[in-house]
């Protein structure tokens, strides 16, 4: 154990990170937390308690809530912990506090397995084994395999570490029910299939940032082509997912047409993505469908966390 972790200290001094020459403050520990990241963990698995079909106290819905969006930010910790090396190569993660020196390593990893064992505890305690158990392998997948394994070592990092941020609402459905439904799967296999051409979008616009830092993104391993095809694969099985809620009875016909139409703009800039290779109109694609994106998924849970009200 005292080799690797040697091993990895003396790579980490060669980058340049190991120092403290600011002072950390609160604003620091909480972008440790990955908070753009936590708002999407915390606003799915609303959806996930407030679409199981059981009651739960309010006070408990709030404080499983405030357990998984914790957890989410321990795995966001650890995750910043070990990737710090790769956060000081890259240009849009080099003043994240640990490669900018206003956190130390060993704090950040403390702070990041405090959080994680307290919120793994507190929501057995509030909400029952079953939810504390897929937080505590949500965090893990997280940090130890994807973070530590794939992402250094596959052009299907993204892929398969998807299935981390796709664990939330199955966590705040169990939460309520104790239990698994087909509705919760299906919101899992949504975030699991979105991840793809999410990400893979961005990394068409950073890939040099990508290879400098030597992770394997799939625009460096495979090449443009092969991700724009991916991105517009996983487009078509995403779409019909989207859907699906309403299909199944889960959902009401305003989701359906909602997802309908959300779902056709998404296909179509996914095939712009694809049919546009050059320049700066094949990097404008490539923005355009990250930004939408995140607003495709946006309002898909936001419609299943309102439609009941207006039913």
């Amino acid at each position: 154990m005292s080799l690797v972790t040697d091993s990895f200290a003396e790579e980490r001094r060669a980058t340049g990170i190991v120092h403290t020459a600011e002072i950390a403050d609160v604003r620091d520990y909480f972008a440790l937390l990955k908070p753009r990241v936590m708002s999407l963990v915390v606003f799915t698995a609303l959806v996930g308690i407030v679409r199981a079909p059981a009651d739960i106290h309010p006070v408990l819905a709030f404080a499983a809530l405030l357990c998984i969006a914790i957890g989410a930010g321990a795995a966001g910790a650890l995750n910043m912990w070990w990737d710090a090396d790769i956060d000081a190569r890259m240009t849009r993660t080099a003043r994240r506090p640990i490669p900018a020196g206003r956190i130390g390593e060993g704090e950040a990893l403390a702070f990041g397995l405090v959080l994680s064992v307290g919120s793994v505890l507190m929501l057995g305690l509030f909400a029952g084994m079953l939810a504390a158990a897929l937080l505590a392998f949500t965090i893990f997948f997280y940090a130890v395999i994807y973070s530590m394994w794939l992402k250094r070592s596959t052009p299907q990092n993204i892929v398969i570490g998807g299935t981390a941020g796709a664990f939330p609402p199955m966590i705040g459905w169990a939460a309520v029910t104790g239990s698994i439904g087909l509705e919760s799967v299906l919101l899992f296999l949504i975030i699991f299939f979105w991840t793809p051409p999410h990400f893979w979008a961005l990394a068409l616009l950073k890939k040099e940032d990508y290879a400098r830092a030597g992770v394997p993104m799939l625009p460096n391993v495979a090449g443009d082509d092969e991700t724009r095809k991916q991105i517009l694969i996983y487009s078509f099985i995403l779409v019909p997912l989207g859907i699906a809620p309403t299909l199944i009875g889960f959902a009401g016909p305003a989701y359906g047409i909602a997802s309908a139409v959300l779902g056709a703009v998404f296909l179509t800039m996914a095939f712009d993505v694809w049919r546009r290779r050059e320049g700066a109109v094949a990097a404008g694609a490539a923005r355009r469908l990250f930004a939408f994106s995140i607003l495709y998924l946006f309002l898909l849970f936001a419609i299943l966390l309102v439609e009941p009200l207006f039913g």
